[in-house]
Parts: structure tokens; sequence; C-alpha cells
């Protein structure tokens, strides 16, 4: 699968870059909740309203710590799960449909516009039969979202749901996600 996914592996490659870049704070602030609309066009279209809250932004130290993880490991998968597993929770992430989970990484960066980009990460639900059967979905544990907004608090990002994160030869880090496309994160904004 991996070689079909040129595009997704170049959307992993930028989200990676911002995910490296040097965050804006990683201080306790007003809690934040934002609302936008997902669009799923990997098995059909499907569409959702996607809801999080920020509660506060993920600190220098839980940042090197995951990255000392991903550059000391050719496979980092399971050893960086349980470290963003035992984080605190820094806000949660539902869709109008579920109860929702808690999301263990979020930084914040300066846009060009006056705007910010967002980064946020966390393990993703892995429900009963899936855990039981252990199939080939196991390896893409973890959920990215990158979000751009304006100075307004209005954006689009994507969300990439199922992703791997390894070092390649190069040791350059990337994500590999288990769909073929990222889903399209539209109409973000803040909630008041």
């Amino acid at each position: 699968m991996k070689k079909s996914l040129p595009a997704t592996l170049a959307c992993a490659a930028a989200v990676i870059a911002a995910a490296l870049a040097i965050p804006v704070s990683g201080q306790k602030i007003e809690k934040e909740s934002f609302t936008g609309f997902a669009v799923n066009t990997n098995s059909g279209p499907k569409t959702a309203t996607v809801d999080f809250t920020i509660e506060r932004w993920s600190t220098a130290a839980e940042r090197e710590q995951l990255l000392a993880i991903i550059a000391e490991k050719k496979d980092p998968t399971q050893p960086l799960l349980k470290a963003l597993q035992k984080m605190p929770p820094v806000g949660r992430i539902r869709t109008a449909t579920s109860l929702g989970w808690d999301l263990h990484y979020a930084h914040q960066f300066p846009g060009a516009d006056g705007g910010r980009r967002v980064v946020l990460a966390t393990d993703r639900p892995i429900g009963f039969t899936e855990a039981y059967v252990q199939g080939r979905t196991m390896d893409y544990p973890f959920t990215i979202v990158e979000i751009h907004l304006d100075k307004d608090d209005k954006g689009e990002g994507k969300i990439l749901a199922g992703t791997k994160i390894f070092v390649d030869k190069q040791k350059n880090i990337v994500l590999e996600n288990y769909a073929q496309q990222p889903v399209r994160f539209n109409e973000i904004h803040k909630v008041k």
C-alpha cells in the first residue's frame, strides 16, 4: 500500500515539518473550542462534524520526549504510542456520533498572516473486534490533525486517522496513512 500513497507521504512530510517547528507556547491557556466539517473520500464520500477542545498546550519537555523516541528508533510506533498515552490529556476531539477521546499532544505555531497552525495528536480509538482480530490496522495507531487558522480563528486542515510513524533509510520522519488520502477538515471556526 505504501507505493500507492505518494500524495499521502507528501502530505505527511508537511505535517511532520509542522510538528517539528518551534511552538508558540507550551503554557496553560483558557480553554478553546473549535468545530469543523470533515470530508472523507477514501471509501465513498462520508462527512461528519468534528469538534475539538484544547485545554492546554503540550510543554517543551513533552515535545522533546516524543521527538527523542522518534529519533532513536527505526520503528518508534509502540514506544511512541505508550509515551503518548501516558501524557496527560491536552483536550478532547469528537464527532457528533461519538463520545470522543482525549488528545495527548497540541502545539500551535505562528502563521504568516497573523494566524496560526495547530498540530494535534492522539492514539486512535480501537474497537473490541479490531483489538481481538489484530489485523493490519493495528499497525496504524495514531490520529494526527493539522489545522491552519487565520487571524479570525477560521481555517481548514487535514486529519490523518490511522497513521504509522517511522524513520526511513535517509533518517527522515515519515507518516504512513492507512487510508489512501487524509480526511479534509474544512470550515473550521472557533466556538464562542
